[in-house]
């Protein structure tokens, strides 16, 4: 039964078809409400056929063309990028190198769990077809809670358009509370003291966004439900997205290679991984010769 908001149309012909009543109900606020974040490791032996089914196939019917997600971009790490990742003995990325790519996409406030619905009717549908490809691991894979941002200055524009004009480098950063009754706390201190600290004048990140990770739903296939268990780390997990201006390569060594240590001087958590990436060229076959040694 649908309950429609005051000043539905006396027409309602298509009543009976979901496409005619489900806009009325249900919130619609544009924005940055959740994110699905996924990074994965492509199989060598099958890169190329993997690529091309992912941007040329499953962006779009997997994803963009989905309800409610509106926004998203893919990020790839040449050997370079996997070189200045850290901590070593990160329990997210096993190798340290895992997760060549990383796709983000945005999802309207409050219609994470529609979104999720169509999502697992399709991949549904997808299995059944054969439009699918399995020529990948699942590193850090989740869709997760959007729960605050900061940027750098008011010129900044709001993160709904952060993946639409790629920044110039993406940094994955994964950070754990030593316990889970201590998120929450960890999360305000990332949003309010540490990433406002971080963006003053001259930061390459133009904004950063802290996200909280979610138990996976028993929807998702076995091996992305197993995956995602582990992503959420027994609810002590947030994932931090900054955004930047400048190639990470340029930038690293000068404001990326102590957030271990600075997380941890605040008795709040530790930092799990710091993982660099570039946007990729959409639609081309950029970068595959500079993902393996």
């Amino acid at each position: 039964m649908v309950e429609f908001v005051d000043g539905a149309p006396d027409d309602l012909s298509l009543v009976d078809d979901p496409y005619g009543t489900l806009p009325w109900s249900g919130p619609e606020a544009a924005g940055v409400g959740h994110a699905l974040i996924t990074m994965v490791e492509p199989h060598r032996d099958r890169l190329r056929e993997y690529n091309r089914w992912y941007e040329d196939n499953h962006y779009f019917d997997g994803a963009m063309q989905l309800p409610w997600m509106f926004s998203g971009r893919r990020f790839v790490a040449p050997l370079d990028l996997q070189a200045l990742r850290y901590p070593a003995g990160s329990p997210v990325a096993r190798p340290i190198t895992a997760g060549k790519y990383v796709s983000v996409y945005w999802i309207t406030p409050g219609r994470r769990h529609d979104h999720m619905a169509w999502t697992f009717a399709t991949n549904a549908r997808h299995r059944v077809t054969g439009n699918i490809s399995l020529a990948r691991d699942h590193v850090f894979t989740s869709f997760q809670d959007h729960a605050g941002s900061v940027y750098r200055d008011a010129d900044v524009p709001d993160v709904r358009w952060s993946l639409v004009d790629p920044p110039a480098g993406l940094v994955l950063q994964v950070v754990d509370a030593d316990v889970p009754e201590d998120r929450d706390a960890l999360e305000r201190w990332l949003v309010t003291e540490h990433l406002a600290r971080r963006l003053g004048p001259g930061s390459p990140a133009t904004c950063v966004l802290v996200f909280r990770t979610n138990p996976p739903d028993p929807g998702h296939s076995e091996a992305v439900y197993r995956s995602q268990l582990a992503v959420t780390n027994g609810g002590r997990r947030l994932t931090v997205l900054w955004m930047l201006d400048r190639d990470p390569r340029e930038v690293w060594a000068e404001h990326f290679v102590d957030e271990v240590e600075r997380v941890l001087a605040s008795g709040l958590g530790r930092t799990a991984l710091v993982a660099p990436f570039l946007p990729c060229r959409m639609g081309t076959n950029a970068y595959e010769d500079a993902l393996f040694g």
